[in-house]
């Protein structure tokens, strides 16, 4: 089905899990899996998302209130959940959970949680503009106002409140 580029979508449409299994490789010392490692991962689902969305290139712009609630241990799954919050008019924000699964009891713990920033680029790497969010549901609707205040913090910190 194609659609037009700045048609509206709802945040269900680029609702995105992924998953990976914590090796030795993503650990430190303790053998717990490094954040870096999880922020790598978050930012590649709120990537894939962003695009999806825009249906072009997007590129992080910030990583806004990260929060490592507690580690995830090797051998866990990892699985890092992500839907849209807010769009502006160049800018997407995506909101990221993490949950750890024990393979073997099938217990998941929420590990971490964070809004990533993204703007979308045209061919020549400039922003363009990105279609509406489609608000269909009530927790859409609020998502999208916390996300609306989240973005205006966030410019007001940076000297650029409207």
């Amino acid at each position: 089905m194609t659609t037009d580029a700045l048609t509206p979508r709802s945040p269900e449409e680029t609702r995105l899990t992924m998953t990976q299994f914590m090796q030795p490789e993503h650990s430190n010392s303790l053998g717990n899996v490094h954040g870096g490692v999880i922020l790598k991962l978050c930012d590649e689902c709120g990537g894939i998302i962003a695009s999806r969305h825009a249906r072009r290139p997007a590129v992080t712009v910030t990583v806004d209130s990260v929060n490592f609630i507690q580690p995830v241990l090797l051998g866990r799954l990892l699985l890092v959940h992500g839907i849209l919050t807010w769009v502006g008019n160049t800018s997407i924000e995506v909101e990221l959970e993490v949950e750890a699964e024990h393979l073997l009891t099938g217990e998941r713990v929420t590990t971490n949680r964070a809004y990533f920033v993204y703007v979308a680029l045209d061919e020549s790497r400039r922003p363009v503009r990105v279609p509406r969010l489609l608000l269909d549901s009530d927790d859409a609707r609020r998502r999208f106002a916390e996300g609306e205040a989240r973005q205006q913090r966030r410019l007001a910190a940076a000297g650029r409140g409207r």
